[in-house]
């Protein structure tokens, strides 16, 4: 379709319905890795976007193991992997391409941060991109969170086949509900962007807490009351629109309460193409992102190579059967609609100290535990996983909760 078309409304719900779902077998895992990055010797600085590129322009385009590099409003690195056909080949090459990536970085003076959030330097655009600039005007309009996010945030997010059109747990219903169910006991686990306000109040995860004080017509999860491609073509068209284009040199608009859905109707300032529904639904960052494939977007990024631990349990979670099972089981307590946001905030601001969700936890990281055995999994993931399990989730931690990050969230609160 030309993305210059002008769209009604029945053309983009079907369009949103179908792009959202792609129907296949299971199986191929990517990971994109978000960075902050620092130059040590001046540590309240943000590189310049030409110096970060000029660190990784020897690297080659795409990398050696199929990964590419992009730089984000804020001066985040993001790493995004090829597409693993499993997730072991998907870690074995992340794992090669970051190698270069941190040597790159090293060399130019820089290091690359394992945390999920940057509250020592204040937010700041290091782009002019009219969409970057708009969507911070967009955000600028309620308060500081969504500049926050853009420019001082990074994390891990797992993306997984969609899945096929049966019933079982291989079909992309069954996949969808249980990615959502299973959201808040991966943000809890893998919570590691700590802050304790100056009332004394503490999250583990002040990064998905800045996400959802944003727009939430555009961050909240979707109600699951419905067929997937419904649900999430509701979703979408009721979601305000951040962001308009211009043609160069204007500025991008930033509307004011337009939605997708009102703007599809004739109230926008111009007929909606599908080039204009694309941009929309790229600023669309529930926890759980059907692009065609399931993204995970509420995972701080790591410390280390932590990030290996949210790629093997996430798809060892939905990838396998058996553990699928275990997963719905012990997610069976967070189906209810009625107290759903209020899960996805305790996850965020208790972790794993939150007893439901620790049990949960527990139960999940055993089944893909078991999983990662049956699937073959290398050694050195299979003791990532238990390692993990056996410092934060059997103790009811999360990496937040580690002496270090709450003393650094301490000192720069």
């Amino acid at each position: 379709m030309d993305d210059t078309a002008v769209l009604t409304e029945a053309i983009a719900a079907a369009y949103v319905g179908a792009a959202a779902f792609r129907i296949g077998p299971p199986g191929r895992v990517g990971v994109e890795l978000e960075y902050l990055v620092r130059d040590p010797t001046h540590p309240l600085d943000r590189p310049s976007i030409a110096r970060l590129l000029a660190a990784v322009a020897h690297l080659g385009d795409p990398l050696p193991g199929g990964g590419r590099i992009t730089v984000e409003p804020g001066g985040q690195v993001e790493l995004a992997s090829s597409v693993g056909a499993t997730m072991q080949d998907c870690i074995d090459a992340t794992g090669t391409d970051l190698a270069l990536l941190r040597a790159a970085f090293a060399a130019a003076g820089l290091r690359l941060e394992g945390t999920g959030l940057d509250t020592s330097r204040t937010p700041r655009l290091v782009t002019r991109h009219p969409r970057y600039v708009a969507l911070a005007a967009y955000h600028d309009r309620v308060g500081p969170k969504g500049r926050a996010i853009m420019c001082n945030s990074a994390s891990v997010q797992v993306c997984l086949d969609a899945g096929d059109d049966s019933d079982g747990w291989t079909g992309y219903r069954r996949r969808w509900w249980l990615a959502d169910a299973l959201g808040p006991v991966l943000l809890a686990a893998f919570a590691n962007s700590p802050h304790r306000g100056r009332s004394g109040a503490r999250w583990v995860s002040r990064r998905q807490a800045l996400r959802f004080g944003t727009d939430a017509s555009r961050t909240r999860t979707p109600r699951h009351t419905a067929e997937p491609r419904t649900a999430w073509t509701r979703y979408a068209l009721a979601a305000r629109v951040a962001v308009m284009a211009e043609p160069e040199p204007l500025p991008w608009l930033v509307p004011t309460g337009l939605t997708m859905r009102d703007w599809l109707r004739g109230h926008g300032p111009r007929p909606a193409t599908l080039g204009d529904l694309e941009r929309h639904l790229g600023t669309l960052v529930p926890p759980v992102r059907p692009r065609g494939y399931l993204e995970f977007r509420m995972i701080d990024q790591q410390p280390g190579d932590g990030w290996v631990v949210p790629v093997a349990v996430v798809s060892a979670l939905l990838d396998d059967p058996v553990a699928a099972e275990a997963a719905a089981a012990a997610t069976e307590h967070l189906r209810s609609p009625v107290r759903r946001h209020g899960d996805w905030l305790a996850a965020a601001r208790d972790g794993l100290a939150e007893p439901t969700l620790a049990r949960a936890a527990l139960a999940c990281f055993t089944a893909a535990a078991d999983a990662l055995a049956r699937q073959g999994a290398s050694v050195e993931v299979r003791r990532a996983v238990a390692d993990f399990a056996e410092t934060y989730v059997a103790r009811g931690r999360c990496p937040a909760d580690d002496p270090r990050a709450e003393q650094s969230a301490l000192a720069r609160s």
